[in-house]
């Protein structure tokens, strides 16, 4: 509606495929076609390992642009969850009727990688795609996740989110973090506990490092890990210095040395992006105005640029 009436379009008419942004004098693209079609999550790669092309999701399954043409066709048809592209492969992995799947973008070739445990999810894909992780909550207690799942396009926030996640907190259910073997499709347990486990995202650049989430209120949890693919080296990443100060919004660094994320000292008060440089534990803190700060943030493939959503 937006773009509509700053380009004097007729309410409901197709916005235009590009066109000049007055305020800033840059053109801005319009990249895809299909109505409802969206791109991946701030945090989920979505570019093939050549860099030419890019996976979106539609209503029916999954497509890829390229990125110099801009000509799209469908790599997935049906209902799936996507989870990333690979960095090595020409790959678009997703979830599909309790089962994690591989399509090549080029040719369309599928193959399945393994049957998921019972309400088990896939969230992110290693750097030489040789594992996959995700998560499952053991025995029978609710699926707190499917309000929604890591990855899933659901652009708006639930207005019962807010004590969806003190109830989930809460329940201290009993969850499993585990690795799929994407050669032989062995799914091997590596993490137990009775916290909410969330927001897996491998290293970008080595493959045994995984990111993970303690879930919850951000005031109320201990967010952001590491650990090794065997279960090993498990590392908190920040540690609360005051009442209400909360981070979170986490995402990796393109040479993966770099753990960003939006730290706020307290809350809605003082407002950071902050790092932590993964081999050295040294802390990167760039301060922000209230009107510069952002729910996601991301950065250039070469580090010097940052961005963010509003």
């Amino acid at each position: 509606m937006l773009v509509a009436v700053a380009m004097g379009a007729a309410p409901g008419s197709e916005p235009p495929t590009s066109w000049i942004d007055p305020d800033t004098g840059h053109r801005i693209v319009r990249l895809t076609r299909e109505p409802g079609s969206a791109s991946l999550y701030f945090n989920q790669n979505g570019y093939t390992a050549d860099g030419k092309k890019m996976v979106y999701t539609t209503p029916d399954g999954i497509s890829v642009l390229d990125l110099k043409t801009h000509a799209a066709k469908p790599v997935v048809q049906g209902k799936v969850r996507i989870i990333v592209t690979g960095r090595k492969t020409q790959s678009v992995y997703y979830t599909k009727e309790g089962a994690v799947y591989a399509s090549d973008v080029d040719t369309g070739a599928a193959r399945e990688i393994a049957r998921l445990p019972p309400r088990g999810s896939i969230s992110t894909v290693n750097a030489d795609e040789t594992l996959l992780a995700g998560t499952f909550i053991e025995g029978d207690g609710r699926d707190y996740n499917s309000v929604r799942p890591p990855g899933a396009q659901q652009l708006d926030q639930p207005r019962n989110k807010g004590q969806m996640m003190e109830e989930r907190l809460a329940a201290h259910l009993p969850m499993a973090l585990f690795m799929v073997n994407a050669k032989t499709g062995e799914v091997k347990t590596i993490l137990k506990s009775t916290d909410w486990l969330n927001h897996l995202e491998f290293s970008p650049t080595d493959p045994t490092l995984l990111m993970f989430c303690h879930e919850g209120p951000w005031h109320k949890v201990d967010r952001i890990w590491t650990m090794r693919t065997d279960g090993s080296h498990i590392t908190k990443i920040h540690t609360r210095t005051m009442a209400m100060e909360i981070f979170g919004h986490e995402f990796w660094n393109a040479d993966g040395k770099i753990l960003f994320y939006d730290l706020q000292t307290p809350r809605g008060e003082d407002f950071w992006l902050a790092g932590y440089h993964v081999e050295t534990g040294e802390r990167t803190l760039y301060h922000l105005q209230r009107n510069e700060w952002s729910i996601h943030f991301n950065v250039s493939a070469d580090g010097k640029l940052f961005c963010g959503d509003g």
